[in-house]
C-alpha cells in the first residue's frame, strides 16, 4: 500500500536523498551496543542514532532547531517507530511473506538513481554508515512490511460513496483552493551580495532581454536561451502556484500581472527576473468530482493507520521488548 510504503521504504530513500545538502556536524553518541531487544532480536544504537541524527538535522535546515525537551520526546518516538517496524517484520516472516529479490533490486536502483553519480552515492550511505548490503537488507524490510500490511491486515478495507461524500460535504474548508497564476520568467543571476559591477552587468543583460520582449519576440524561446533558472529548459514555465510559494516580491509582481502582460523588472535575492503570466485561476471549491480519488485514498489510509496500531497493540502484548536507553 504506497502510503505505508512511504512510511516505512521512503524514509531510507529521503535519508540518502537528504546527504546531498549536509549532515550535521554534531558527533553521536557511541554506535556501540543496543537500544532495544524485541524478541530476542537487537535494535542498535547505531541505527538509532541514524535516525535521531537523521531527524535533529532536518529540523536545523529547516530553522527548527530541537530543544533538549523535545529532543528527548523525539528521541522515544524514534526508538518506539524502530521496535514497531521490527515487530512487523517479525510477523511478516511467521507469515510467510517472502520478497523477490528483483522487486529490492528495483527499489535499490531508484535510490541510486537520486544521486548524480556513482561517487556521490557512495559518499552519501558512507557518511550515513551504511553499506549496499544493509541499504537491500531495509528495503527487503519495507516491502515484506508493506506486503504484510497489504495482504493480512488492511485488504478487506473500503471507502463507500456515502462516506467520501459525506466528509467532503461536513469539511468544506479542506477543499478550497486559494487564487493562483500561471507564471514564466527569465532570470538573470546576481547575489545580493555581489559588488556593483557585477549587478550592473546582471541588470544590463536583463534589460536587453526586456528589449527583445517588447519587440515581440517570443517569452519561452528568450527563457529556453538565457535563463539562468532551472525552469529556463522549459521555456521558464514555473507552472500553478499560490501565493506563499514564491518570494514575496517575486509574488506581488506576478500577482498583479494580467494574463499574457510580462513584467517590468523584479529584483529578488536570487538576482533580475522578467515575469509572464500565462493564466490566472480564482479562488474556489473543488468539485467532489475532482477530488473524489485523493479522498477516497486519505480516508482509506486513516482506517489503514488505525488497523495497524491496533494490529500492533496485538503484537505488543505477545512480545517480549526490553528497552536499553
Amino acid at each position: 500500500m504506497k502510503a505505508t510504503r512511504q512510511i516505512l521504504l521512503l524514509m531510507l530513500i529521503g535519508t540518502l536523498a537528504g546527504m546531498n545538502t549536509a549532515i550535521a556536524a554534531d558527533a553521536p553518541e557511541s554506535a556501540e551496543g543496543k537500544v532495544a531487544t524485541v524478541n530476542g532480536i537487537d535494535i542498535s544504537r547505531k541505527d538509532y542514532n541514524r535516525e535521531v541524527k537523521l531527524y535533529k538535522d532536518r529540523m536545523t535546515r529547516s530553522g527548527k532547531p530541537l530543544n533538549d525537551q523535545q529532543f528527548k520526546i523525539i528521541g522515544d518516538q524514534i526508538l518506539d517507530r524502530l521496535i514497531e517496524t521490527e515487530l512487523l517484520y517479525q510477523e511478516s516472516r511467521k507469515q510467510g511473506v517472502r520478497i523477490d529479490s528483483k522487486e529490492i533490486e528495483t527499489q535499490f536502483s531508484e535510490i541510486r538513481q537520486r544521486f548524480t553519480s556513482e561517487q556521490e552515492f557512495t559518499a552519501a550511505i558512507g557518511q550515513m554508515d551504511l553499506t549496499e548490503a544493509g541499504i537491500r537488507a531495509q528495503i527487503e524490510k519495507g516491502l515484506a512490511i508493506n506486503e504484510l500490511v497489504k495482504t493480512r491486515i488492511a485488504e478487506n478495507i473500503a471507502i463507500s460513496a456515502d462516506e467520501s461524500r459525506k466528509f467532503y460535504e461536513s469539511h468544506p474548508e479542506l477543499f478550497k483552493q486559494p487564487e493562483q497564476v500561471k507564471a514564466s520568467h527569465i532570470l538573470i543571476k546576481v547575489g545580493p551580495d555581489a559588488d556593483a559591477e557585477k549587478k550592473t552587468a546582471a541588470r544590463e543583460k536583463i534589460e536587453q532581454i526586456q528589449t527583445r520582449l517588447k519587440k515581440q519576440e517570443d517569452f519561452a524561446a528568450l527563457a529556453r536561451d538565457n535563463s539562468e533558472g532551472p525552469s529556463g529548459p522549459k521555456g521558464g514555465d514555473l507552472g500553478y502556484f499560490k501565493r506563499g510559494t514564491m518570494v514575496k516580491t517575486f509574488e506581488d509582481a506576478a500577482f498583479a500581472l494580467e494574463v499574457n502582460q510580462v513584467s517590468e523588472v523584479v529584483e529578488t535575492r536570487f538576482g533580475y527576473h522578467l515575469i509572464k503570466v500565462v493564466d490566472k485561476k480564482p479562488e474556489q471549491t473543488l468539485a467532489y468530482a475532482e477530488v473524489k480519488g485523493q479522498l477516497d485514498e486519505h480516508l482509506k489510509q486513516q482506517k489503514v493507520k488505525l488497523k495497524v496500531d491496533t494490529y500492533l497493540d496485538g503484537l505488543k502484548k505477545n512480545a517480549k521488548i526490553e528497552k536499553s536507553i
